[in-house]
Formats: C-alpha cells, structure tokens, sequence
C-alpha cells in the first residue's frame, strides 16, 4: 500500500512543472499541455485524498474536471488553430489580435 503522501508529493511536482511551464514557455500548444498537466494533478490529489477519507466524492468532482479539460483543449485548440491561419504563428508573444 502505497501512503497518500506519496501521491500528494507527486501531484506537487506535476502541478509544479504545469505552472512553470505554463510561466516559461511561449507556444500556446504548450502552454495548454501545461495546464492539462496542472488539471490531472489535481485529479491525482483528489483520488489520493477520496480514497483516504474513504469518500466518493472526490472522484465524482474528478469527473467534472475531465468535462472542464475536455472543454478547455477543445476550445483552446479552436483560438489556435484560427490564430495559426490569421498569424502563421503559435507563439504568444506574437499573437496581438486585439491590439487597435
């Protein structure tokens, strides 16, 4: 049996690495895994801390962050590939559409 602290330290790193990289990097594409890797470290600690307490209620909120994710790449991918056609370009600091 594997502790829940164990679980909760690897889902500080993942959500970590998402952050940086979220901060760092300058391709949108990038940018939106780094998000998703944020999204499934909280699934992770959601599942960890549900099965600690014994409780289904976290991995019935891990449902809804699939549905949010799901969305979110689906969207995000539509702004880009829109983006790409207008701009030729990926890059976020590039991309000034809204600019007058």
């Amino acid at each position: 049996m594997v502790p829940t602290t164990y679980y909760l330290l690897l889902a500080a790193v993942i959500f970590s690495m998402g952050a940086l990289g979220v901060l760092i990097r300058r391709n949108a594409l990038v940018i939106f895994m780094c998000v998703e890797m944020m999204l499934n470290s909280v699934n992770l600690t959601l599942i960890a801390l549900s099965n600690y307490w014994g409780n289904l209620t976290g991995q019935v909120f891990v449902f809804i962050v699939m549905a949010v994710a799901a969305v979110e790449v689906a969207v995000g991918l539509a702004i880009v590939m829109a983006i790409v056609r207008h701009k030729d370009t990926t890059n976020v600091d590039e991309i000034n559409l809204l600019k007058q």
